[in-house]
């Protein structure tokens, strides 16, 4: 073997070997390696999707379903279900699961909480869903729900965390009011939050900000070799999607603000092969908003001219405009650390609205709970620019900053 040859093979080998070491390892990872002592002779309930799947493939419910002193009693379905296969606001049914036999209770139905019926029998929670760091993504509130409901009945809650999708240390967006509260967003946080599951658990459990003020047993098993300015598909972990949706990184990275256009009459992209990086609608001029946003110097961002029409899918059923021709724009992130994603989706708000104010429409209930607040929409509709809105959140991040720093879990 010539030498050359030799020593490539032998850096390869030991650059594998770092990687190995230093990929991030998820808090289920940890679990199943040095914590299966917290469920010993316990009966158990996991609340948990399509995420739950450890690195070497297998899920954590089909794991933890033949650990010798442990029953599993109950699996708990968020939305898109235990195996991510339902669609996004699709009720979630429950049943048997059968790859265990194990019955599952739907959290997104009818009953959004545990009930003490459901948790009849059962002696600790697990939660292991990964998220991806936005307010109005209902797996944390379903978390908030487990939380509320693990107080109630006394019955220990842990979660093993998992990294944020965005980078935890990004914080966007306006606080959620209290008259505001629902299923998409039930705590008062910003848009994009900037904690991973473990840690929000812990700030709504210990802060007292659980309805009635009850707080759990809670622990958090915490990750390995994590930083919070990692993006997800920095951390070495394997892609799992999300949801249906949101297919990639690309999808993820303009989430929380385009999700915005979900409430309006614009097309988010649902229906289309990349949902959320392309909107548009049939009275928009692809080359007018082009040119408006480009005004708007906004960072780590560009825009492309597009036409799409929208069709149904198995993972998007009726989209906005469904076979109908639209013409809108791309949006490329090309920096994404300077990236504000909110700041962007408002921006494409307004920019759309200034152009169509005689075609663009508001759902004015629905977009003010996605905002969080009713001022984004009555500061648009008075014709303030887009610097405006983003300085009525100020004040509120920065408070929100101040709590949040408390409960941070990483570097």
């Amino acid at each position: 073997m010539k030498r050359p040859f030799y020593v490539m093979l032998v850096l390869l080998f030991f650059a594998s070997l770092g990687v190995a070491q230093y990929r991030v390892k998820a808090g289920d990872e940890v679990f199943i390696e040095k914590d299966l002592h917290l469920i010993q002779g316990k009966s158990i309930g996991i609340i948990t999707n399509q995420s739950g799947v450890l690195q070497g493939g297998r899920h954590i419910v089909d794991v933890l379903a033949h650990v010798p002193g442990v029953k599993l009693a109950a699996l708990f379905a968020p939305e898109h279900g235990i195996r991510g296969k339902a669609s996004a606001g699709e009720s979630v049914s429950g049943g048997i699961d059968k790859e265990t036999g194990v019955p599952v209770y739907s959290l997104y139905g009818e009953t959004r909480k545990p009930t003490p019926q459901m948790l009849k029998g059962i002696d600790v929670l697990i939660y292991d869903i990964q998220d991806v760091g936005a307010r109005f993504y209902t797996f944390i509130s379903t978390l908030d729900y487990c939380l509320e409901a693990a107080a109630e009945n006394h019955i220990p809650l842990i979660v093993l965390d998992k990294p944020d999708m965005l980078r935890a240390d990004l914080v966007d967006g306006p606080v959620l009011v209290d008259s505001l509260k629902s299923f998409i967003g039930v705590q008062p946080i910003p848009s994009v939050y900037g904690m991973t599951p473990g840690e929000l658990a812990t700030m709504i459990n210990n802060a007292g900000m659980l309805k009635g003020g009850v707080r759990a047993a809670l622990a958090v098993v915490k990750m390995e070799n994590y930083r919070r300015d990692m993006w997800y598909d920095e951390t070495g972990l394997k892609w799992i999607t999300p949801s249906p949706n949101l297919p990639d990184m690309n999808a993820v990275e303009v989430y929380p603000g385009n999700v915005l256009l979900e409430a309006t009459n614009v097309s988010e992209g649902r229906g289309t092969a990349h949902p959320f990086e392309t909107i548009g609608a049939p009275y928009i001029n692809s080359g007018k908003l082009l040119s408006l946003l480009k005004s708007q110097h906004l960072s780590g961002v560009t825009f492309e001219p597009v036409e799409f029409t929208p069709r149904s899918l198995p993972w998007a059923d009726k989209p906005k405009y469904q076979g109908k021709l639209c013409r809108g724009i791309k949006i490329v992130v090309t920096r994404r650390d300077d990236f504000r994603p909110v700041e962007t989706g408002v921006t494409i708000v307004w920019a759309i609205r200034r152009l169509y104010p005689e075609k663009f429409k508001f759902i004015p209930s629905y977009f003010d709970k996605l905002a969080g607040t009713p001022f984004v929409r009555s500061m648009l509709e008075e014709g303030k620019t887009p610097a405006e809105v983003f300085a009525s959140w100020k004040g509120e991040i920065e408070r929100f900053e101040t709590l949040r720093q408390k409960y941070l879990l990483y570097p």
